[in-house]
Parts: C-alpha cells; structure tokens; sequence
C-alpha cells in the first residue's frame, strides 16, 4: 500500500457511505466499547468477590484457632457463600449481563458493520487516524510494516 492509499482496504469506507453514517456506526462502535469495559468490570468484581468470599472463610478458620469459634460460626454463617444480589453469586450476574445486554448489543453493532460498512470495523477510526497522523513521520504510519501486519 502506498502513502497515498493511507486507509487499508480492512478500513476503507464502503464506496457510496455518506459520511453520517461512517460516524454513526462508528459512534454505535464506540458505545460497544464502553459495554466491553463495563464486562471487563463485571468480570473484575467477580475475581474480586471470589477471592474476598475464599479470604472471610480463612479468616473464619483463624478465628477458630484463635479460640473465637462463635465469631468463627457466625462469618461462616453470615458472609462467607453469601449471594452478592438477590439469588446471584457474580457468575449468576455475568451470564445474566452476557445473556440480556452483551449478546444482543454486540450482535447489533456487528449487524450496522455488516450492512453498512461491508462487514468493516473501525472505518471511522481509521478516516480519523489518517486525518491526525503526519505523513512521513516515524510511529506516524498508516499501516503496521509487513513484519507487524495480521495474518490474514
């Protein structure tokens, strides 16, 4: 690819797409990634808590060792296996995200993708990385070099 076809086919804007719609489906993108951090956070809080629910039983455990067995019986009791919502320990909420949202957001952004960007992800990124980047620069290149590139 030359410096003067700057935008790789991947990227290039379908032929005939106006520019609001470039900026739509890529604002449509731009909201899917902020649900893909929200995940990310999900699936955090659920390391999270699993950890914190496997450190209350230790804790329940060194209580008992510290000659404190009813402080010991009432964290067992109390906290520790202890839903974090009503019904749901987190991998109950993570399924239920996946199931409701997730699923049928990310299905919607791949379908204004394939309808009408030629299945293309990125195109509005890519327009807006061509018009900052300074030609000629080094780290400002249109493409990764060849050794860079995905396997396609």
């Amino acid at each position: 690819m030359s410096e003067a076809q700057a935008v790789d086919e991947e990227h290039a804007r379908p032929e005939g797409a106006p520019d609001e719609l470039v900026e739509a489906v890529g604002r449509a993108s731009e909201a899917f990634e902020y649900v893909e951090r929200v995940r990310g956070h999900l699936y955090a809080a659920h390391q999270l808590m699993g950890r914190a629910d496997f450190l209350f039983e230790e804790a329940a455990d060194l209580l008992d060792g510290a000659s404190c067995p009813d402080d010991a019986d009432r964290m067992r009791a109390q906290v520790v296996g202890r839903n974090l919502l009503d019904g749901r320990w987190t991998f109950q909420i993570m399924e239920e995200f996946d199931d409701v949202y997730y699923d049928a957001v990310k299905a919607e952004v791949r379908g204004l993708e394939e309808r009408h960007m030629a299945g293309r992800r990125h195109v509005f990124e890519a327009e807006m990385k061509e018009g900052r980047r300074t030609r000629g620069r080094p780290a400002h290149e249109a493409t990764p070099a060849a050794k860079h590139a995905r396997a396609g």
